[in-house]
Parts: C-alpha cells; sequence; structure tokens
C-alpha cells in the first residue's frame, strides 16, 4: 500500500513556523509569571489596599493605587466618547461612500496618526492643546455656559487636567478603532447591501438598516480595542494629565493614570516594597488590557465569521 510522505523540507518548515509562532503566548506567560513574581511581596503586605486604597505614601510603606486607577478609566472614558463618532464616521465614509480611487488614499492617511510617536503627541499637547484649554476652552465653559457650578466642569483652569489626557489619547485611538471598524465593514457580506437597494432603501439607509445591525458586535470590538490601546498609553498622557494623584472630581482636575504612576516612580523606585507595589499595579493594568483585548477580538472575530470571512 502506497503511503505519502511529507517532504523533510515541509516538515521542518512547520516545525520552525509553529516555534516562532508559540514564541508570543511563551513570552507572554513568562512576562505575567515575572510580574505576579515580584508583585507578592507588595500583596502579602498591603493586599485590597492596593486597588482600593487611596494614600500612595512611599515613606510609609503605603500604596492605593485607587486614584490612578479612577484616573485611567475615567481619561480613557472621556478618550472613546470623543474618539468613538469621528471613528464610525471615518470608517464609513472609507468602507460604503467614498469614491474608490479616495478610499486608499484616505484609509492610509488616517492609518497614518498610529504611526506618529507618543511623545509628539505630548509635545503637541503641552505647547498647544494645554494653552488653548487653559486660555479659552475652560473660562468658555466656566463662565459663558455658566457650567462652572456643575461639578464635572468646576474647578480652575490649570490646563494639565483629565480632559487634556482625554482629548490627547482620543487623537491617538481615533486610527485603531478606524482601522478595524473599516474592515469590520468590508467584512459585510455584499448580498446584504444589495438586498437593502433591491427593496428600495437609500444608500444611508441601507447603511444605517443593513449593514450597520450586520456588524454590530464586531464594530463594539473596535471600539474594546480602542479602549485597551487607551488604557495603557503612558509618555502622552504623563505629559499632559498633571500628575496629581487624587481622585479627580471634575474634568478640569490634574490627575493620574496606572501608566503615568509606573513611568514617574520606576526610575526612583528603591526599597523592596516599592518595587513589588509598582508591579503589582502593572499586573492590574496588564490582566485589565489583557481582558478587554480579548473580548474585542472575539467580538470582531464573531462578525468576520458571520460575513463568511476566515
Amino acid at each position: 500500500m502506497f503511503v505519502s510522505r511529507r517532504p523533510l523540507g515541509d516538515v521542518v518548515y512547520r516545525a520552525c513556523i509553529a516555534a516562532c509562532a508559540l514564541v508570543i503566548p511563551t513570552l507572554l506567560v513568562l512576562l505575567g509569571g515575572v510580574i505576579a513574581w515580584a508583585a507578592l511581596p507588595a500583596i502579602r503586605t498591603a493586599g485590597s489596599n492596593l486597588v482600593l486604597g487611596s494614600t500612595w505614601d512611599v515613606a510609609h510603606n503605603e500604596f492605593g493605587a485607587l486614584p490612578a486607577i479612577i484616573g485611567t478609566l475615567l481619561s480613557s472614558a472621556i478618550a472613546l466618547v470623543l474618539a468613538t463618532p469621528l471613528a464610525i464616521a471615518a470608517a464609513i465614509l472609507t468602507a460604503e461612500l467614498a469614491p474608490g480611487w479616495l478610499r486608499t488614499p484616505l484609509a492610509f492617511l488616517i492609518d497614518l496618526l498610529a504611526a506618529i510617536p507618543s511623545v509628539v503627541y505630548g509635545l503637541w499637547g503641552i505647547f498647544v492643546l494645554v494653552p488653548l484649554l487653559r486660555s479659552y476652552v475652560m473660562p468658555f465653559v466656566t463662565d459663558t455656559l455658566h457650567l462652572g457650578g456643575v461639578p464635572l466642569f468646576s474647578g480652575p483652569a490649570y490646563g494639565p487636567s483629565l480632559l487634556a489626557a482625554g482629548i490627547v489619547l482620543a487623537i491617538m485611538i481615533l486610527p485603531y478603532i478606524a482601522s478595524v471598524l473599516r474592515e469590520v465593514l468590508l467584512a459585510v457580506p455584499q448580498s446584504q447591501r444589495e438586498a437593502a437597494l433591491a427593496l428600495g432603501a437609500t444608500r444611508w439607509e441601507m447603511i444605517r438598516d443593513a449593514v450597520i445591525p450586520f456588524a454590530r458586535s464586531g464594530l463594539l470590538g473596535g471600539v474594546m480595542l480602542g479602549l485597551g490601546r487607551a488604557l495603557g498609553e503612558t509618555m502622552a498622557v504623563t505629559m499632559v494629565i498633571g500628575n496629581n494623584n487624587v481622585i479627580p472630581t471634575s474634568f478640569f482636575d490634574p490627575a493620574y493614570t496606572v501608566a503615568s504612576l509606573l513611568a514617574n516612580e520606576f526610575s526612583e523606585a528603591s526599597g523592596a516594597l516599592h518595587l513589588s507595589a509598582l508591579m503589582a499595579v502593572a499586573g492590574v493594568l496588564l490582566l485589565t488590557t489583557l481582558l478587554v483585548n480579548g473580548f474585542a477580538r472575539w467580538l470582531v472575530w464573531r462578525v468576520r465569521r458571520a460575513g463568511g470571512v476566515a
């Protein structure tokens, strides 16, 4: 009986590709293990106070990262609120409305925002955005719109603030969300569009009633991917958020994020417990980012699978 055997070259090639692919999850597991091991002393000492405490006092070995965690969530939420409508509009334009000759260059220009280094965004934030907020936007909101009595818009106009960090983050995550949303929209079967047009729908009605509902979970996945990107951004946010380790009560307040906390204190961490606390906080950020990105990838995969895209 004839038994086919794979050529030796194919076997070696397959083994090399599999080994290279396994390097990535292996590195991730090793990274998580190193962080968990380094964080054990702080977890044993501080326990739940690491994520529930609001006092970060290195001199007295008190490590409460709640203000940084809240600052991270709030700045990311502001970024999503600002970036999501723009990203959806850009995705619809490049996937559905723009003429064929314009779609690729326009998508390239949007994606090009992701190639700008974060420190450049930070410098733009310091020299352009922060003075603009301090001199015009914040006084306009508090004095002209008379929103100074509203808790979310109260306080002095410092400039470096939660709002500044949210705006910079929104610009930074915009290309990531728009790119994923564009791919999700392109994965919608053409039959969906043709059926809606055949029933007499206009082009906009076709997009609104046939394309977007079909891709809803993928659109949510793209937004979640943007959230995962925003949670871990460090340099640009550190340069414009004000780095004040208190729980913010207003968008105008200087605040802190977990990434900013790590960036500012890792180089100065001399005590073993201090370093361990920073590793514990880094572990919280890593776990949160992995969960958010994993959930987002699953949502996008659902849409691609339903559309028949491998």
